[in-house]
């Protein structure tokens, strides 16, 4: 099981990454856990400055707005 954090205070576009993420991971038959970090300190610890923020078992893979598709079944593979 991957473990995926999606980054952001809980706008319009960290809940679509987080659905994206999500029915990609689906799509693919990979098992995830989706968590939402909203806390902004937990946010700066990952060194993100730019939300939505996607990262994938303790690793920063994308930071500022919306995610491809096709990038998203890179980084689960």
């Amino acid at each position: 099981m991957k473990d995926i954090k999606v980054l952001g205070p809980g706008c319009k576009r960290c809940q679509t990454t987080a659905e994206m993420v999500q029915a990609e991971a689906d799509r693919l038959g990979i098992t995830v856990k989706v968590e939402k970090v909203t806390d902004y300190a937990a946010i700066a610890a990952f060194g993100i400055a730019s939300t939505p923020g996607i990262v994938i078992d303790g690793k920063v893979v994308h930071a500022g707005g919306l995610p491809k598709a096709e990038d998203i079944a890179k980084w689960l593979a």
